[in-house]
C-alpha cells in the first residue's frame, strides 16, 4: 500500500534538508510518546547507513520496529526503510527547490506485509484509505509549517 503527499514549504532547500535530518528530534519526540529508542550505529555526522531500533506499544502489543537509512543524497533525497513485525516500510523524502526560498517536500510512504497478521492490517488501512490519507496529508502540512516557523525567525 502505498501513500504519497507533497508540501510546498517557505524556505530554501538545504534548511528543509536540514530539518528533515534533524534526526535527535525525531528521537525526542518519540521517547515523549513512551517509545525507547537506541541508535544502533556509530556514525557522526548523518548518512547512509545510520540506524536505530525502537520498541514501542501499539494496540496493546510490545512492537520492536528497526530502522535504516538507505539512501541519502544532501539535499535531494532520503530513504528510510522500516521493518516492524512482519511489516515493511519505505518512506522517501525528495526535496525539489522551486526558487531560492520555496521548496516542495514529496513524502511518500510504501507499506508491504509479509505475513497474515500484517496483511489484515494492510488491508483494514485500505478500508479506511480516505481517512489516512487524509491525516497523514494533514501531519506533513503541519511538519511543514513548523519547518516553515522555524527559519521565518
Amino acid at each position: 500500500m502505498k501513500i504519497k503527499t507533497h508540501e510546498d514549504i517557505e524556505a530554501t532547500i538545504d534548511q528543509v534538508f536540514s530539518a528533515v535530518t534533524d534526526f535527535e528530534s525525531f528521537e525526542l519526540a518519540a521517547l515523549r510518546r513512551g517509545a525507547e529508542v537506541r541508535r544502533t550505529d556509530s556514525m557522526a555526522l548523518p548518512g547512509q547507513g545510520m540506524s536505530w531500533q525502537a520498541k514501542f506499544t501499539h494496540r496493546g502489543r510490545q512492537r520492536v520496529a528497526d530502522i535504516n537509512l538507505e539512501q541519502f543524497d544532501r539535499p535531494n533525497q532520503m530513504r528510510i526503510l522500516s521493518k516492524i513485525a512482519g511489516l515493511t516500510a519505505d518512506v522517501d523524502v525528495e526535496l525539489m527547490a522551486l526558487s531560492r526560498t520555496r521548496t516542495r517536500m514529496t513524502l511518500s510512504v510504501d507499506m508491504r506485509p509479509k505475513t497474515i497478521p500484517a496483511r489484515l492490517l494492510i488491508q483494514s488501512l485500505k478500508l479506511a484509505r480516505t481517512t489516512m490519507l487524509r491525516r497523514f496529508r494533514k501531519r506533513v502540512s503541519e511538519y511543514a509549517a513548523t519547518i516553515e516557523a522555524r527559519y521565518r525567525a
